[in-house]
């Protein structure tokens, strides 16, 4: 789960945030306090949970818990993991963290070979997908297999369907679902149609590799005109973020890591629905292909201490 994985792989990065300094302050300034606000964020029945967090260890131990919780950092450790992995995150678990969202979410499945991301809202969204995720197994079937993915330089494309979480609160799961289905039909024909390899799907968005920037670019473009298309008459149209970089990814069983691939997803969150974004990088491996490129400048980019130079690419007719 979400939550379990930023008190556990990542918690050193946890102070950053204003809230939950205050929440750690409020814990050794008032105990009692402490948990009653804890009880009543995290437990169905607040009384019920504030006596449970009284009883299970005494205040000194749960402290030097959290502290020690504080330091870790395993996320070094998850391209490690070999079973099959389902990664669940529910944008309401954070009350106190309100940065957090798909791209931590996102940055734990691409670390982890063959991981799936399912965005959830609520217990019975939950059930459904990890029974979507369990139902081959059950019935004594393999997964699907995927498109092998190639080795050596790569350009790296992401996806991300804007807005998707405020959509899911007011179409519901059912009627969300349909249309993150039109966004997959699109993505997989486009990609199809420019030789691109789908190296994984994670909820709202997609990640796919190329063995050519030219392809990739023009995978990008189909993409948002075809996503225009279908917004001219649709009632709820699709927004859909796209970024690209290009580099030498480490190939592991069907999927990608490496730097290349979290700076393509950085530059996807930096773009906005309806444009695609790149590194430098890929506009000049497409030098002389006619594409048409807008400066956007240096850009700090979560994660890495040295700004990336993005373009955008004009693909409107």
């Amino acid at each position: 789960m979400e939550k379990r994985r930023l008190s556990y792989a990542r918690g050193a990065d946890l102070m950053r945030w204003p809230r939950l300094r205050a929440l750690w302050a409020l814990r050794d300034a008032d105990w009692e306090t402490f948990i009653e606000a804890i009880a009543h964020l995290y437990f169905p029945d607040p009384a019920v949970g504030a006596a449970f967090l009284r009883e299970s260890a005494t205040p000194e131990v749960q402290k030097a818990f959290m502290d020690a919780t504080a330091e870790h950092d395993v996320m070094k450790l998850l391209p490690g993991v070999r079973c099959p992995t389902l990664v669940l995150y529910s944008p309401g678990d954070h009350p106190f963290l309100p940065d957090v969202g798909m791209d931590t979410a996102r940055d734990i499945a691409s670390r982890i070979p063959g991981a799936s991301l399912a965005v959830v809202e609520g217990p019975q969204a939950t059930l459904n997908a990890v029974d979507e995720f369990l139902a081959p197994r059950k019935a004594g079937k393999p997964r699907p297999p995927k498109n092998a993915v190639p080795s050596g330089p790569l350009t790296i494309l992401f996806t991300d369907v804007e807005g998707s979480t405020a959509m899911t609160q007011r179409l519901g799961d059912a009627k969300a679902r349909e249309v993150l289905r039109e966004h997959e039909r699109i993505v997989r024909e486009a990609l199809k149609s420019h030789g691109g390899s789908e190296v994984k799907t994670m909820g709202d968005g997609f990640m796919a590799s190329f063995g050519s920037a030219t392809k990739a670019l023009e995978c990008a473009i189909a993409m948002q005109r075809a996503f225009a298309k279908h917004n001219e008459s649709a009632p709820e149209p699709i927004l859909v973020r796209v970024g690209l970089n290009a580099g030498e990814p480490i190939a592991e069983e069907e999927d990608l890591h490496g730097t290349a691939v979290i700076e393509a997803a950085r530059i996807t969150a930096a773009a906005a629905g309806g444009e695609i974004l790149v590194a430098n990088v890929v506009r000049e491996l497409a030098k002389g292909k006619n594409f048409l490129f807008a400066d956007r400048g240096e850009t700090s980019l979560r994660g890495f201490e040295d700004p990336v130079r993005l373009y955008a690419v004009r693909w409107r007719e």
